[in-house]
């Protein structure tokens, strides 16, 4: 069995979300199978983010202080077992609630409002329960997107991340011969820009296929940054040039400078022409505008940057209209 070094190109069927063989359904049947998918194997091996820090330790300190890094962790609070989010926005817990099931608890934190609140998509506070074995294997896709490395089964059918949050090899892939022979490893910047969204995409839903039904009126699915990319002009036109990368650097924390976004729009809109007069305002502040699914108490919680870029009109969640100047490709 292959370890492939995106999440959703494992070929693990449980850990891609497609469903185990139906002669493995009873548990008694498929627990071996699973246990077989989820512990590693002699090809590929992980090293750990820590194999990487003695030549990379620039990267290793920047990274370390990023959202990403701190996507997962063991939680010393009520009332999960873990933490899954890195607390920029909000915290939602989980908990093993007996040997054949987790739960999802239906209060999570917020930090805008500094208040807990129903977790997103629940009904009630007393949560979402999911069967640990089940077909569709929603709980162990939980732990692959905010962990690094295979995953495996303790004692009681537990859990065990071989590491918290996504580290290095999410995006570089295992790296053990590499530290050990400094042989090749995946660097995500030979990429493609469609390859790499798609990277992305394995966390936070790739671009939609050709006839699929997104439905655009929903706020919620403003969060799912490469689907909505995919959608923009300006994604289209840059000739597979415009890609995640192109504004979001891969180990430092999410800049909040709007001016170095700026930077980087101009570097395809070089002499913008507007038909009203923008003043101070900035790129993204109009063409990326902030989506809030979520209020408590009137308050936004939770506040994500629309990545159809655009022009918009009134609190439309899809552009009225795309530049119709054919943007260069953008600037390295």
């Amino acid at each position: 069995m292959e370890q492939y070094p995106f999440p959703g190109e494992r070929a693990c069927s449980a850990l891609a979300g497609q469903a185990f063989p139906p002669a493995c359904r009873a548990k008694r049947s498929y627990l071996p199978f699973a246990l077989a998918l989820l512990v590693p194997c002699a090809w590929g091996q992980y090293a750990g983010s820590e194999a990487c820090r003695g030549c990379h330790e620039a990267q290793f300190a920047a990274h370390a202080k990023t959202g990403h890094a701190k996507a997962l962790s063991r939680s010393d609070r009520k009332p999960g077992e873990w933490a899954f989010g890195a607390g920029v926005q909000a915290i939602t817990f989980v908990s093993q609630a007996d040997e054949d099931s987790y739960i999802e608890h239906g209060l999570s934190y917020y930090k805008a409002t500094k208040s807990m609140a129903l977790t997103p998509g629940h009904r009630s506070p007393e949560g979402e329960r999911y069967r640990t074995f089940d077909p569709g294997a929603a709980i162990f896709r939980c732990f692959q997107c905010h962990a690094t490395g295979p995953l495996k089964l303790a004692a009681g059918s537990r859990i065990e991340p071989s590491e918290l949050g996504v580290q290095c090899e999410s995006c570089h892939g295992p790296g053990a011969e590499h530290a050990t022979s400094q042989r090749p490893i995946k660097n995500p910047k030979r990429l493609s820009a469609a390859e790499l969204n798609d990277a992305c995409g394995q966390c936070h839903r790739k671009p939609a296929a050709a006839g699929a039904d997104t439905d655009w009126s929903n706020p919620w699915n403003a969060r799912h940054q490469p689907l909505y990319l995919s959608q923009s002009a300006c994604f289209r036109n840059s000739k597979g040039a415009l890609s995640c990368l192109t504004c979001h650097a891969a180990h430092t924390e999410l800049s909040r400078d709007s001016a170095s976004y700026n930077r980087r729009c101009a570097g395809c809109h070089v002499k913008p022409k507007h038909r009203a007069a923008v003043a101070e305002q900035s790129c993204v502040g109009c063409h990326m505008p902030s989506v809030v699914p979520l209020a408590i108490d009137g308050r936004p919680a939770l506040r994500f940057a629309n990545h159809w870029i655009g022009i918009y009109s009134g609190n439309s969640l899809k552009p009225a209209s795309s530049t119709s100047r054919r943007p260069t490709s953008p600037r390295p």
